[in-house]
Parts: C-alpha cells; structure tokens; sequence
C-alpha cells in the first residue's frame, strides 16, 4: 500500500560475499576431483579385490578378496624382481640427482657470460617429451620398424667407462663395485635428464639467500668450502626434502618404468583390471613407505642438525 515502507531485501556481509566468491572459484576443482579423481579411486579399490571381466554394455565384478594381491605377490614370475630392481634403482639414483642439482644450481647462481642458455639447457628436458625422445637418445629404443631411430639411438651408447676401468686394471675390484660404478656411468645422460625440476627449486633457494650474509662472510674471511656448509646449505636444506620427495615420485612413476610396464601389460593388453589394480595399489603403498622413511631421515640428519 502506498505509504506503507517497503522492505530491503538484506544484503550480504562482505564476508559472506568473500566465502561465496571462494566456493565458487574452487566449484569446478571440487566436482573435476569427485569426478575424475575420487570415483575412479574408489572403482581402483573395488577392482582390485575383485575378478573384473568386461561385458557388452557392463563391467561383472566378483569378489575374490586378496587373491589378486596374493597372485602379484608370490605368483606372479616378474612383479616382485622389477619391483625390487626398481627400489635399487631409485635408491642410489635419488641422492645422485639431488647432488648434481645442488651442484648445477650453485655453478648457475654465478654470474658469468651465457647464464640465461646454461639454464635454459638444463631446463630444456623438462619441456621436451620425455617418452620416445628419451628413448632414442637413451638408446633403448626397438631397432624393429624404426632403423633411423635405432641408428640415431646408437650415439649415446658406449662403453668408454668399462674400457677406461679395463685399461687401468680396476676390474681387479669385486664385481658389485665394479657393476655399480658402470651403472651409475652408463645413467649419466638420464641423471642429467631427470634434474631439470631439482635444479630450477635449488637455484631459487639460492637467490633468497640476502647479500647481507656474503658480506658478513667475506668480512670474517671465510672460504667458500666454509661458506656453502655454513650459508648456502642451510639455506638450501628445506628444498631438499621437496626435491627428495619430486625424485621419488618421478622415478616410480616414470612411464618407462618397468614396473609400470608390466601394470600397463595387465591392463592394456591382458584386460586383467583386477590384478593390475591389485598391484597398483601394492605399488602405491610400497612408494608411500619409501617417501615416508626417506623425508624421516632426511627431518633426522639435517633439520635436526641444524636446529641444534
């Protein structure tokens, strides 16, 4: 009626504003993760302690309980040997690549002419992709169907390494040493191929490391020996565990992995959804043990240290 106050819709508060604005820019992230992440996560579980078999129109699972873990586990003639080689593998290969990165990034956080190339190279495998590139310069590219990549592949193998140890007469040492260092020789190219990340984390902790402290050193006259333990490597130690943890998980999860091969062979080519879940999930929690027990170490020897 006229004269009577019409009444104001309320407004938002501004915070209340802010929280709607925050649900709605993250709306998008929440239902891709329900969709594509959290559902075939829960199927993945499902499958893997069931007999997955594909039908017309359906998927039948059966319930089998632990019989396709039991099969990856003790049955199966090859799971288990690359699962192991694989450890190994990481094992030694993850302190090397977080040695050569801190090393790089140290050399690269100098000035001198051609910085912005020598980063750039060393980032450049980052960009370029990493499945049949890296396996013809590697060398482990099939010569069958592909001769000019085979041929191409055969300038990266060599081994001047086993010829150098043989010329000086160190295959006198026992065949474990010998074998590790013409191991870790022959993965130079993929230690250099698999630091680019490594390097680029390295290399911003050292530029937030404050003039003020290479000032305050150079005035006490310490060396550089004395100032990468007692500036630089302080600074640097908690991108150490990020760059641990990144190393890990690219090694396990690396499509050339061989353990991952054989998943992919259950899957793909077998259909055997049931198993190859089974042994994903063994994988999972085997790489979730190794994460855990080597950021232990690392909180233990150097944050630790450094604390005290």
């Amino acid at each position: 009626m006229k004269g009577e106050k019409t009444r104001k819709r309320p407004r938002l508060s501004y915070q209340r504003r802010k929280s709607l604005y925050g649900y709605g820019f993250i709306s998008l992230w929440l239902i891709g993760t329900l969709l594509f992440f959290l559902i075939p996560l829960g199927k993945s579980i499902a499958y893997s302690f069931s007999s997955v078999s594909i039908k017309p129109g359906r998927i039948d699972m059966k319930w089998v309980g632990l019989d396709n873990y039991k099969y990856a586990v003790s049955k199966d003639p090859q799971y288990t040997d690359l699962l192991e080689d694989t450890l190994i593998e990481t094992l030694w290969k993850t302190p090397l690549i977080l040695i050569f990165s801190l090393f790089i990034a140290v050399v690269l956080n100098q000035k001198f002419r051609g910085r912005a190339l020598a980063r750039a190279v060393f980032f450049l495998p980052v960009i370029i992709a990493t499945g049949p590139v890296y396996e013809i310069i590697s060398g482990d590219i099939k010569s069958t169907g592909n001769t000019g990549a085979a041929q191409f592949s055969t300038m990266f193998r060599t081994d001047l390494v086993g010829d150098l140890m043989r010329d000086l007469g160190f295959y006198s040492m026992s065949e474990k040493m010998t074998s590790f260092i013409t191991t870790v020789a022959d993965n130079i190219f993929g230690i250099v191929w698999s630091s680019g990340i490594q390097i680029l984390l390295f290399l911003a902790a050292l530029q937030n490391i404050p003039p003020s402290a290479r000032e305050a050193a150079q005035l006490e006259g310490a060396t550089s020996w004395e100032y990468f333990w007692k500036i630089t490597f302080p600074y640097v130690s908690p991108f150490i565990l990020a760059n641990m943890i990144f190393t890990v998980i690219d090694s396990f999860t690396n499509p050339m992995n061989q353990v991952m091969r054989r998943i992919m062979l259950f899957q793909t080519e077998e259909m055997n959804y049931g198993l190859s879940s089974a042994m994903t999930w063994l994988y999972f929690i085997i790489v979730a043990a190794a994460i855990g027990a080597a950021a232990a170490v690392i909180n233990r020897f150097i944050y630790y240290e450094f604390d005290a």
